[in-house]
């Protein structure tokens, strides 16, 4: 490649042949058509690059815009839209710490937390619809990024090929390290807990092998440690679920797929099952008068002033960007689609179709949920109560605000029915994160920024089959250190960073690469991604100022990543050099 892009640079150099002793050029025709060529450097003419760096940073964008070679096409429109779904509903979830933190929560439990906070049916809608802008936004304006370059790993590309490689790497480093293998983790040990409502021998207290009880510490604002190290029957369940999925997805992108659309379609099912039951059978008067009315727009003033702990007051806007914590996270792994660019078929279509639709109904669910929630129980709760209603939203038994107003609805035969949604939920939600992970750590790989093993593909199913077992092996690790529940509540601040510096790095491929074939281009722009930017920016120096606990540890684990890229950057150059 290096040498065709030399020869053409030699030739776009020629000097004509001139014939002795006359100074003009030599006629070709009077030679019979033969005409000497001489090789030199010219003088009057400073190449700005040598060509061979030339040709290959011409070379590496031509080959960045187009689909792996090597991947098997075998998402479809389906396919895609259901993987962004699926790893939506489940991404955050049923994810609870013991402390019962934000970050962990999701559809069905984190409203509860939300509304503690901000004291206000209205202000807990808004909360989601703030929520569902950003999503939507986010989505819409990846579409572009995804069409323009299908290729596997993602946002990882992205990143790498608008900021540069050490953004790409940390961005990397942070998924592989917490966000995708902590999910996995956390969602796979729910599956196990919600398990153990039906088989009560599937417990976190029932102990195969307990290693060590981490002692609590603090620093500054943070509390760390507390978590038991070893393997129960809980943490086992996961690691079971974990393994089986992992090697499932080795027997192709097709049978993954498969997997993902099956359960999707059943956790979506549940979920509008849930609204349908809930306007035709939940609708509680109690509720209703207590939520609606002039009891809607209670606390919701821009003027309120809220308590968020410790006697902080702060306002409505502020308190609104506090309560993003939870919902961004329930929302979040809509990239997930991204990671597998390189799988997809006729991407420049199907990329930006299944990120707008996915993204689309999902939050459409999510705010219909949460309607259907302050129809069955009062917003405002008595933490002992004794009832459903007297507990509230605010107050539900764990949080679970989906599963109280299912026993309302139903009594105990509610509860039960609520424990299978989330296992459908928290299985479909592991799969379509295994299958979308993976490819992100077989980009980097070919990049030379991680294992090299863990670019191989399987020889006959052409999938990542070593970066799926690495995933796995650490999921695994994390499974049994019991520490994933801490790293997620730290990581959705460096999440919602790197999400706004994707929609910058649009900003810059807009103007380092005009030329660039964009088969789609996001809706809005500039004014829409700007204002993502804007209000993501808003969130996140909220939490760094109230939420010190979940957003500094964050910060900490992605700059951790810089001194690895430089011990890695040595093997990627020599990769660059190979190609």
């Amino acid at each position: 490649m290096i040498r065709v892009a030399l020869a053409s640079c030699r030739l776009s150099r020629r000097r004509p042949a001139v014939a002795a002793g006359t100074g003009r050029p030599r006629d070709s025709r009077r030679d019979g058509g033969a005409t000497e060529t001489r090789r030199f450097v010219s003088t009057d003419v400073q190449p700005t690059a040598p060509a061979s760096k030339v040709a290959l940073k011409t070379s590496d964008w031509e080959r960045h815009t187009h689909q792996d070679q090597e991947l098997v096409k075998g998402l479809g429109l389906t396919s895609a839209t259901m993987l962004v779904m699926g790893s939506m509903i489940g991404s955050g979830i049923f994810i609870v710490s013991a402390e019962s933190s934000m970050i962990g929560s999701g559809i069905f439990i984190v409203s509860a937390e939300i509304s503690r906070e901000v004291a206000s049916p209205a202000l807990l809608i808004g909360a989601w619809l703030i929520t569902g802008f950003l999503t939507i936004v986010g989505a819409l304006t990846y579409g572009e990024l995804a069409a323009m370059m299908p290729r596997a790993g993602g946002q990882y590309v992205y990143l790498r090929e608008s900021l540069g490689p050490l953004w790409g790497f940390l961005y990397g480093w942070t998924l592989f390290l917490v966000i995708q293998t902590g999910t996995i983790a956390a969602v796979g040990v729910a599956f196990g807990k919600f398990l153990g409502i039906f088989w009560p021998a599937i417990s976190s207290s029932n102990w195969i092998v307990h290693i060590w009880k981490v002692p609590k510490f603090q620093i500054g604002p943070m509390m760390l440690g507390g978590m038991d190290v070893g393997l129960n029957t809980q943490n086992l369940t996961a690691i079971l679920v974990v393994v089986a999925l992992s090697i499932i997805n080795i027997f192709g992108v097709k049978t993954g797929a498969i997997i993902q659309n099956i359960f999707t379609a059943a956790k979506v099912s549940a979920l509008l099952g849930l609204v349908l039951f809930g306007i035709f059978l939940g609708r509680n008067a109690q509720a209703i008068a207590a939520n609606f009315g002039a009891n809607f727009w209670r606390n919701a003033g821009l003027g309120t002033l809220h308590d968020v702990g410790g006697g902080v007051l702060v306002s409505t806007l502020t308190v609104l960007a506090i309560a993003q914590v939870g919902s961004l996270f329930s929302a979040d792994a809509w990239n997930n689609v991204t990671f597998t660019a390189g799988e997809v078929k006729n991407p420049s279509r199907n990329l930006p179709l299944s990120l707008a639709v996915g993204t689309g109904v999902v939050i459409a669910l999510y705010i219909a949920c949460n309607f259907i929630y302050l129809t069955a129980l009062p917003l405002v709760g008595n933490p002992t109560g004794a009832t459903l209603l007297e507990r509230g939203i605010q107050f539900a038994k764990e949080d679970r605000v989906a599963t109280a107003v299912m026993t309302q609805m139903f009594g105990s035969a509610g509860g039960a029915l609520m424990a299978v949604a989330i296992m459908i939920s928290g299985f479909g939600c592991c799969n379509g994160l295994i299958l979308s992970g993976a490819r992100v750590y077989y980009a980097m790989a070919k990049d030379g920024l991680f294992f090299r093993s863990v670019a191989r593909l399987h020889p006959t199913y052409k999938t990542p089959a070593v970066s799926l077992m690495v995933q796995m092996v650490w999921t695994c690790v994390l499974c049994i250190s019991g520490s994933y529940g801490q790293l997620l509540d730290y990581i959705i601040f460096a999440v919602l960073v790197f999400y706004v510096l994707t929609i910058v790095g649009l900003f810059v491929l807009r103007r380092t690469h005009p030329e660039a074939e964009r088969p789609y281009k996001a809706v809005g722009y500039p004014i829409l991604p700007a204002i993502y930017i804007v209000m993501a920016l808003f969130i996140d120096i909220v939490l760094l100022r109230y939420k010190p606990q979940f957003t500094w540890p964050g910060l900490f684990i992605v700059l951790l990543g810089i001194p690895v890229y430089y011990i890695w950057r040595p093997r990627a150059q020599t990769n660059s050099v190979q190609i």
